[in-house]
């Protein structure tokens, strides 16, 4: 039988197979001898030990597409970044942090803007001219309002999305809308697997289908700088990719070079100025960790 690791928890991995039965099951030893641990994500086959009991012995572990250090999680297809369009009003800079921390680990992102029932049809235009450009998937959605749920689903569906954001912004309630009438059973496992308060700190999938999981991570209020080279950061930027040929130098940081092409968008409105003040803002704080080096 094969499944997926939904939750590992002191050397139990919690397996959600299809038709949405979960097993706790162990790993066999030989994981241990060739030094492979099992990860949340991880697609297994399982033999039964106790059906009634729903336990069992995780036999293989299928090969992985990818594998994230931090959270440690094994093929996460996507990522899904939750913010508040409003209360909280939108935090650009921890926004934008978010998206290229994803994208340094090769995840395409989507973008979430929740508690649209509280804002007007400009704010929802202001946020899409902002990240339109960004490479990234936009949808509104309210989860009071249970609005916006579909669009969601169709771009999560068969896929397993981590999702990301700050606190307060209803990332949680989010989740429970999307997963409808299997949020009851995910409350009983949680229930039936916790180990006390500290268990939040793990990682843990929510199938919202037999193909679809979404793995919630902890609330952020501040990320640290990405491990790169200042040069670096321009390229995860895809709105400044069209206008890269215009720049008269090669190496251009479109911070302070001459006939500057990115720039030149920039003041013609082509370019997200919200956007751009957070790429030299990042530029300079990279300046700033490099010159500490020595």
């Amino acid at each position: 039988m094969q499944g997926k690791i939904v939750r590992g928890i002191a050397g139990i991995y919690y397996v959600h197979v299809r038709g949405g039965k979960i097993y706790a099951c162990k790993a066999k030893g030989i994981f241990r001898k060739e030094k492979v641990k099992p990860l949340v994500g991880d697609n297994v086959a399982i033999e039964i030990t106790h059906a009634g009991d729903c336990e069992g012995n995780i036999v293989e572990i299928l090969p992985r597409k990818s594998e994230l250090v931090r959270p440690a999680v094994a093929n996460i297809d996507q990522a899904l970044l939750i913010f508040a369009i409003t209360r909280p009003e939108p935090n650009y800079n921890l926004l934008d942090r978010f998206l290229i921390m994803m994208r340094q680990q090769g995840l395409e992102c989507i973008l979430c803007f929740n508690k649209q029932d509280l804002a007007d049809a400009g704010k929802k235009e202001q946020l899409r001219a902002i990240y339109e450009k960004s490479g990234c998937q936009i949808v509104f959605a309210s989860a009071v309002q249970r609005q916006g749920l579909d669009p969601l689903l169709r771009v999560l569906r068969g896929k397993t999305t981590a999702a990301a954001g700050p606190s307060g912004v209803g990332k949680s309630s989010l989740i429970n809308c999307l997963q409808g009438d299997k949020q009851m059973e995910t409350g009983k496992l949680s229930e039936k697997i916790s180990r006390g308060k500290h268990t939040t700190r793990h990682s843990e999938l929510i199938a919202v289908s037999d193909d679809t999981f979404i793995m919630d991570t902890p609330g952020f209020s501040s990320l640290s700088l990405f491990d790169m080279e200042k040069e670096e950061l321009r390229h995860f930027y895809p709105e400044f990719e069209p206008y890269k040929a215009d720049c008269k130098f090669l190496t251009c940081t479109h911070i302070h070079e001459p006939a500057c092409g990115v720039r030149s968008a920039l003041g013609n409105g082509y370019i997200s100025s919200v956007r751009y003040d957070n790429y030299v803002a990042f530029y300079e704080e990279l300046r700033e960790k490099e010159k500490r080096k020595y």
